[in-house]
């Protein structure tokens, strides 16, 4: 039986510099840090935050790693984010205030939703607006 009150999709992002990444995260979308865990390093290797009812993974890169692969590439992400919020107008201005790199401006989509897609500052594309795919059969 599949549960759909809840996520069951989770996005793991690797960052050059995770703590960078983390307080980018935060500051640019509202993220809310649910767990981080440390290395004896220092180095996060796991962290968990929150971005409404949904929930991105985020770990240092490492080449050693088994998901490390290669470093990040600036804007050569080849995936992308969405992420549905309450107030697209009010996310996008803190987004540009944080520093996010917009690629498409806040507009109006004809199926109804109102959006926006930006970088985060190590190339990985997040989209956010108030199309929800659960309202849609």
């Amino acid at each position: 039986m599949n549960d759909h009150t809840r996520p069951n999709i989770f996005p793991a992002v690797r960052y050059a510099d995770a703590d960078a990444g983390i307080s980018f995260l935060k500051d640019a979308f509202g993220a809310t840090e649910k767990a981080v865990h440390r290395g004896e390093d220092g180095v996060i290797h796991h962290a968990e935050l929150a971005l409404g009812a949904g929930l991105v993974m985020v770990g240092q890169h490492r080449q050693d790693a088994k998901s490390g692969g290669e470093a990040p590439n600036p804007l050569a992400s080849p995936i992308s984010l969405y992420v549905v919020v309450d107030d697209p107008d009010a996310h996008h201005a803190a987004a540009r205030r944080a520093g996010a790199t917009v690629v498409r401006e806040l507009q109006d989509m004809d199926y109804g939703s109102r959006e926006y897609s930006v970088r985060d500052p190590e190339g990985n594309l997040w989209s956010f607006g108030t199309y929800d795919p659960y309202d849609y059969p």
